[in-house]
């Protein structure tokens, strides 16, 4: 008599089946409907392929489209199989090796033959028909599992060395999978897969660019070609992103830094911007709103050096597990003969500081703290550098010298949650005010690899979720989830991920609880009862960094910043030179009233003076010419909008002032 086993449907029903049936054969007893929909299967909460036989009672859900997270994360999955076969068709001798899904498509790795050299942005269209073609062929996907040395064995007999490779450092006693496409082409992979390549939307997917990559992200190793797609589950869903693209790249942050002259990066600096005149008002501006936001929620702003001691962060626990991304620097003078090395093998090491915490418990350290003095609030506009590997680097959003908006509260247990909640809704108004009206709240739990005990993870944990509730954050208003295993090694942490104006989310602010760095750095206070107490640390930004925040601005508004972050506010341009004494008053009486404003008298027409200026993205122009002059009054012209209005110079200075005035500033 056949096995029978339980399973329990969403629903809360139940069905006894045979031991061995999969969740295929249930959707087929469903209905035809659920069966033509079913893309994959929940087994007691893991995704699985849906021809994965059931061996045991089991809570079951079928994954379809609706369940677009799900679906989206298989079917890239599956193009970028399909990806790899349509390559190793096309391009005999091509060898494999890894293509994961991405938060908006997938990429595949390969390594052309010799004789082909790097794939190029050209053979694409070649690629994308190829890859049709697999998915018409409607090949059912298989999972196999092989022993490991007859996988290794037939890697390396087809030449896959990469393959070859990763089979034999996986670990000893972990079962070895492969996926088949067909009865033919296969690829090392745990899965899991669609049922087949027919289950794909042909016309769902994109061939988006080639760039260049290391195995292993190590550039120490072979330089492969890295193919780019994005894939969704039906065509409108492509076309839709396809759009956003087109919206994101005009927006791009490098291109319009160069049309409004505000930074550049070169070579002889990797990471690090060079920012110009206009571009640094930008960044003046918005530093100092953020100081009077810190100065008004009690914060002391602090300044810490650069270079601190290696055996410093050796006692913070950042050089054994941060000291790949850190600059360090031998302290000792260089040799400066010819010939010798620049540096000994005896000098001891100092690093440039890659973050501020440990300066900041230094500073707490100094003179005996009481309980009374807690809450301490600690800020700093830090600069710091982390040693990026150059192919990461990407404009101003990730640089290897950024200046954070760096804060650390150095407070009692009693007022942990207290703190959290403040912080939290300082946060909010900030960015409100900064023109970001939605944001989503994310608690990152404990990582496999952390400093502390059970139990101080479990407190820490818990009092970040209380404080989240108290703020009034913990709902679907706000995007509340837990991500398990994102936490920081030494703390849990709430993180905050703005959504822009065409929809994409960054990650920018964060608060964590740390009770790991007190200890380690021997920070402590006197409590009530007379006794030395650690403080809880707690590690704050709202913006991150400066570098990474206004390029996230320049990306939202398009260049065009509301008028109080705009580096000129206000172009006053002539019609014709008799006016020209009247544009300088006017500017004159402009910056008298705080507007950041510019004269254009130069001996061109009208109509190029507003292109340009347009294309600056400046906010306002003021056109004046003898009628103007005349009668004292000026033609205002709004960035975005048609036509002009006439308003007595008086009246348009009271205009401007109000909209040059910081949102924190105003009545």
């Amino acid at each position: 008599m056949s096995q029978m086993i339980r399973v329990t449907l969403p629903d809360g029903s139940a069905r006894e089946v045979v031991h061995g049936t999969t969740p295929a054969q249930i959707a087929a007893d469903i209905g035809p409907g659920l069966a033509k929909a079913a893309l994959a299967a929940k087994i007691d909460g893991e995704l699985r392929d849906i021809m994965c036989p059931l061996e045991q009672d089991t809570n079951l859900s079928l994954v379809t489209s609706r369940d677009e997270a799900d679906a989206l994360e298989l079917v890239r999955h599956d193009y970028a199989h399909v990806l790899a076969e349509a390559v190793q068709n096309l391009f005999p001798g091509t060898q494999i090796t890894f293509g994961p899904s991405t938060n908006d498509g997938f990429y595949y790795d390969f390594a052309p033959t010799a004789a082909h050299g790097p794939f190029r942005d050209d053979e694409l269209p070649l690629i994308e028909e190829e890859m049709r073609k697999i998915i018409a062929a409607d090949l059912p996907l298989t999972r196999e599992v092989w022993e490991r040395d007859r996988l290794i064995a037939k890697w390396q007999a087809d030449g896959e060395t990469f393959k070859a490779e990763w089979a034999h450092e996986l670990p000893e006693g972990e079962e070895l999978t492969v996926y088949r496409s067909g009865n033919g082409w296969m690829d090392m992979c745990r899965g899991p897969h669609l049922a087949s390549t027919g289950k794909l939307d042909p016309s769902a997917f994109k061939l988006t660019r080639v760039s260049g990559a290391y195995w292993r992200g190590d550039q120490k190793n072979a330089q492969l070609s890295r193919i780019y797609g994005t894939g969704w589950l039906n065509k409108k869903q492509l076309a839709e992103h396809l759009v956003r693209l087109e919206e994101a790249a005009k927006r791009d942050h490098r291109k319009i830094g160069r049309e409004m002259d505000l930074f550049h990066l070169q070579e002889e600096a990797h990471g690090s911007v060079f920012w110009h005149p206009k571009g640094y008002r930008i960044y003046r501006e918005l530093e100092a709103y953020m100081r009077r936001a810190i100065d008004g929620s009690g914060y002391q702003e602090v300044k810490t050096p650069q270079v601190m001691d290696a055996r410093q962060w050796e006692q913070s626990g950042h050089w054994g597990k941060y000291r790949e991304n850190m600059f360090v620097i031998p302290d000792e003078v260089p040799n400066i003969e010819d010939d010798g090395p620049i540096v000994s093998n005896d000098a001891e090491w100092m690093a440039l500081k890659p973050m501020n915490c440990p300066a900041h418990v230094l500073i707490f350290r100094q003179g005996m703290k009481s309980y009374r003095d807690l809450p301490l609030r600690m800020a700093e506009m830090g600069c710091c550098h982390r040693n990026e590997p150059h192919g990461a680097l990407h404009g101003i959003m990730r640089v290897r010298q950024f200046t954070q908006d760096d804060g650390h509260i150095f407070c009692r247990e009693d007022q942990i949650v207290d703190e959290v909640r403040d912080f939290c809704m300082l946060l909010d108004r900030v960015y409100r005010e900064l023109g970001f009206e939605k944001y989503a709240v994310k608690l990152a739990l404990r990582p496999e690899k952390r400093f502390g005990t059970e139990e101080m993870w479990d407190k820490a944990e818990a009092e970040l979720r209380e404080a989240v509730a108290r703020a009034g954050m913990a709902n679907d208003d706000y995007g509340w989830e837990e991500l398990p295993g994102e936490g920081a090694f030494y703390a849990p942490k709430l993180e905050f991920h703005l959504t822009d104006a065409i929809g994409r989310t960054w990650q920018c602010g964060t608060i964590q609880s740390d009770r790991v760095m007190p200890e380690r750095l021997d920070a402590s206070y006197i409590a009530e009862d007379g006794e030395r107490h650690r403080p809880v640390m707690l590690h704050r930004a709202i913006l991150g960094t400066y570098e990474r925040f206004i390029g996230i601005l320049i990306e939202h508004f398009a260049g065009r910043f509301p008028t109080w972050l705009a580096p000129v506010q206000a172009v006053v341009a002539t019609i014709v030179s008799d006016a020209d004494a009247y544009a300088k008053d006017a500017v004159a009486q402009l910056t008298v009233a705080g507007i950041r404003a510019e004269t254009d008298v130069r001996n061109e027409k009208i109509n190029y003076k507003v292109r340009e200026h347009s294309l600056a993205k400046v906010p306002y122009l003021l056109v004046v010419g003898n009628r103007e002059a005349e009668e004292g009054t000026v033609a205002i012209r709004t960035l975005g909008q048609d036509g002009q209005r006439i308003m007595p110079l008086a009246e348009a200075i009271a205009m401007l002032k109000g909209e040059a005035t910081p949102p924190d500033l105003r009545d």
